[in-house]
């Protein structure tokens, strides 16, 4: 079992093509929902079913060689067989992975990334493996899932 939820709000002053970029440039979905709230803001929803949406983020995370700080987050972050991580999306929108602790650290506000899956270990795994020296220790196959 595996499901990815990623979500990214759009302030009154957001171009919404510019969220949908940046939700775009972290994982690999067909749809994205845009829903309207009743205050001016709505956001922008993506759901996957199949661990293929993960592989821009496994290969963001290469390209930026931030695999440790990477490999930290996901495991303080995992609670059970869900992860919860949050993404400054204004460097998503460049195409870089920059962590966020809490949300007022991205002025617009996170996209937010949930990963259930019940091997939510082997998936740690394949995204940011061990390193030494800044080499991964091993590199796992996708796992199957």
């Amino acid at each position: 079992m595996f499901m990815l939820r990623a979500e990214a709000e759009v302030r009154p002053t957001e171009d919404v093509e510019k969220v949908k970029r940046a939700l775009l440039n972290i994982v690999e979905v067909k749809d994205i929902r845009h829903v309207r709230g009743a205050d001016g803001y709505s956001f922008l929803i993506c759901e996957s079913k199949s661990i293929t949406a993960l592989f821009r983020l496994y290969e963001l995370l290469r390209q930026q060689r931030i695999l440790d700080t990477a490999r930290k987050i996901l495991l303080t972050q995992r609670q059970g067989n869900m992860i919860n991580i949050k993404l400054h999306k204004q460097s998503a929108y460049a195409g870089h992975i920059s962590f966020v602790t809490y949300d007022d650290e991205s002025p617009l506000g996170p996209i937010t990334v949930t990963i259930v899956s019940d091997k939510i270990d082997e998936i740690i795994d394949w995204l940011a493996p061990k390193t030494s020296r800044g080499k991964p220790l091993w590199e796992r196959e996708v796992p199957r899932v």
